[in-house]
Order: structure tokens, then sequence, then C-alpha cells
């Protein structure tokens, strides 16, 4: 399993619409070969912010299933306008504690 994690910084006055927009948007990304889940959670320290966890089969689950599909430039029109930087892109595997 790889836990992709996502840093978006949603742009000020747009968060009502970002949250609206991502409940639309995860009926995307849920549909995906591999996907096995994902949450959105909305820093308290920093306005704003959000984290997006996103389980996937593999990696290349996401950077090629995921990332070349027409679900994905989906995806990107209906949130992308919404990010100011661009959002911080992070995959990471789990280890045996």
């Amino acid at each position: 399993m790889i836990l992709e994690a996502v840093i978006l910084h949603v742009k000020p006055d747009l968060q009502s619409d970002f949250e609206a927009t991502f409940k639309k948007a995860s009926k995307i990304i849920s549909s995906m070969d591999g996907y096995l889940s994902h949450e959105l959670h909305k820093c308290i320290e920093v306005q704003y912010k959000y984290l997006l966890l996103v389980r996937w089969e593999t990696l290349e689950s996401h950077t090629v299933g995921f990332r070349n599909s027409a679900e994905f430039q989906e995806w990107k029109k209906l949130l992308h306008h919404f990010y100011e930087p661009s959002p911080i892109i992070e995959h990471f595997e789990e280890i045996e504690i």
C-alpha cells in the first residue's frame, strides 16, 4: 500500500466552494483502478491549508494509472483552480516497527 500525502493551500475565501467541489471530485478518484481510500483534513493552525491522504495499491496506480487518465483531467478541471501555490505531493510506504 502506498500513501499519497498532498498539502493543499486553497485561495482565500474559496474554502466552502472547494469543499463542496471536492465532494463531487471524490467520486472520480474513488473509481480508479488501484484506489483504496482517501480522506481530506482541514488544518487547525493555518487557515486555508488542507491535507489530502490517498491510499493506493501501488505507486503506479497513482503516478501512471490516475495521472495519465481522462479522469485526472476532469479532477484537475474541477479542483486545480482553487490552489495557490501548486500542491505538494509526496508518496510514503509503511515500515514495520
